[in-house]
């Protein structure tokens, strides 16, 4: 007999694994796009690449499926030709890709990076949340960012792809380098400043600057603040914290259990 209080092991068994955390108290909320700046952004991007012709393509390869055995065909089979050109896949432009990122791990991790220069997400994702750290993550880059209602309806179908939740511009070496700077340029402008009460004021990341030392090694130092004595001066903004609270995040609350067969 299990002692009162304590769990069984067919009951911990049963249990679905969760993950236990704090709630954020900062609430980060995209800022709001005008309809017509909304209109001008997807047509521009629309424009831009339909005359780049920048698409990827994937050729279907048709393969014979195998039959059961001991049921032998009365007629032969003709052989159908497979496809094997590789070339015929993939994007029509690499170099053109290579400057774009697509999808939100691809903005994510380029944002960390600090390679970006313009971002756009979709605002029809859902799970909304799936997109809340972006928001953080491109005011202390200093990267224009904002959310675009019909951005994955008017990109994919372009690009060739099935969904385009995400879409960052990434950093050129030159300007001349650059197929998207002109579009980047012109939508700019149009997209409005991000509202972080608890960030206004704090200097956009830099990247960590490698100096040689006497022993040869090469250490990052980080830049140092200019001028931080005018940033105490400076009266703190107000900033209202929602209330702290535990959430408990289940990965996959739909996923049924298989029991064992019954015998």
């Amino acid at each position: 007999m299990a002692a009162p209080g304590k769990l069984t092991k067919k009951e911990i068994k049963k249990q679905t694994p969760a993950k236990t955390s704090f709630t954020s108290p900062f609430a980060s909320k995209w800022s709001p796009l005008p309809q017509e700046d909304m209109h001008f952004i997807l047509k521009t991007l629309k424009d831009k690449l339909i005359s780049m012709g920048l698409e990827k393509k994937e050729v279907k390869v048709f393969r014979t499926w195998r039959k059961k055995k001991g049921k032998k065909p009365d007629v032969a089979p003709e052989p159908v030709p497979q496809v094997s050109d590789s070339s015929k896949n993939g994007w029509t432009d690499v170099a053109a890709r290579r400057q774009l990122a697509i999808g939100i791990n691809e903005v994510t991790k380029a944002l960390e990076r600090n390679e970006l220069r313009l971002l756009l997400v979709c605002k029809s994702v859902k799970p909304k949340h799936m997109t809340n750290h972006l928001i953080a993550l491109s005011t202390t880059r200093g990267v224009p960012a904002c959310q675009v209602p019909r951005l994955s309806q008017s990109v994919s179908e372009p690009l060739g792809l099935k969904s385009v939740l995400a879409l960052g511009f990434r950093r050129c070496s030159s300007s001349d380098d650059g197929v998207f700077t002109d579009t980047v340029d012109a939508i700019k402008p149009r997209v409005p400043t991000l509202d972080m009460a608890w960030l206004q004021g704090a200097k956009p990341e830099e990247p960590v600057a490698m100096e040689e030392e006497e022993g040869g090694e090469r250490r990052g130092q980080k830049r140092k603040l200019e001028s931080e004595s005018e940033e105490v001066s400076e009266s703190p903004s107000s900033c209202t914290l929602q209330p702290l609270q535990v959430k408990r995040i289940v990965a996959n609350p739909a996923k049924k259990k298989k029991g064992k067969p019954k015998k």
